[in-house]
């Protein structure tokens, strides 16, 4: 079941990668909210798929949509995912109060990736002008949805590459991750709960 955290605007922005998460809170939430799409092209192959194919589904859904793309070079210093998601939400900061699609299995992944780096914490419920209230919804919930209401997704194939960190913690880690802690969702989910409700 796909959950909101907290009360929502009717005019929303819903940052749009073309993936199930983000495809089927663009449609669950189009029902009751105008929705406006934004789409960040990564400059990528997949990005140039992704982009047709988020173009096609707002011209047949009649849904305005926001293009961005990288504006600055990469430092020699990040990693190809910082540079990325710096880009993204510095496109997102001009966009007023963006939806994203961040669920519990985002958190968890955040949970374990930085528990590994002495500080472990989970995914904020905000970012600025970022709002993300589908924390304590899974995955599985979006695939579900998408599968049983025929809303359209596109398969970024780099999601399979493990020399990325995350691709690496959620292809690699999470299985043993769970083999130790079968409830580790559960244990994440209440520490999302609780830091919404102080």
């Amino acid at each position: 079941m796909i959950k909101i955290t907290v009360p929502l605007p009717k005019q929303l922005t819903v940052a749009c990668s073309g993936g199930v998460d983000s495809m089927a809170v663009v449609d669950f939430l189009s029902r009751k909210h105008d929705v406006t799409i934004s789409h960040f092209n990564h400059g990528t192959q997949h990005g140039k798929e992704a982009l047709e194919f988020v173009a096609r589904y707002c011209n047949n859904n009649n849904l305005p949509l926001l293009v961005g793309h990288c504006r600055n070079e990469k430092c020699n210093t990040q990693s190809q995912e910082e540079y990325w998601r710096k880009e993204r939400y510095d496109f997102l900061k001009d966009l007023g109060p963006v939806i994203t699609c961040h669920h519990l299995d985002d958190c968890v992944e955040t949970y374990i990736w930085s528990a590994l780096n002495g500080t472990p914490k989970v995914i904020p419920l905000t970012r600025n002008n970022v709002l993300r209230p589908f924390l304590t919804t899974r995955k599985q919930d979006f695939v579900y949805w998408c599968e049983s209401h025929n809303v359209p997704w596109i398969e970024d194939e780099s999601n399979k590459n493990s020399r990325y960190t995350r691709n690496y913690i959620r292809n690699e880690l999470m299985p043993h991750a769970l083999h130790v802690n079968p409830g580790l969702h559960t244990l994440v989910k209440k520490i999302v709960e609780g830091k919404q409700n102080t």
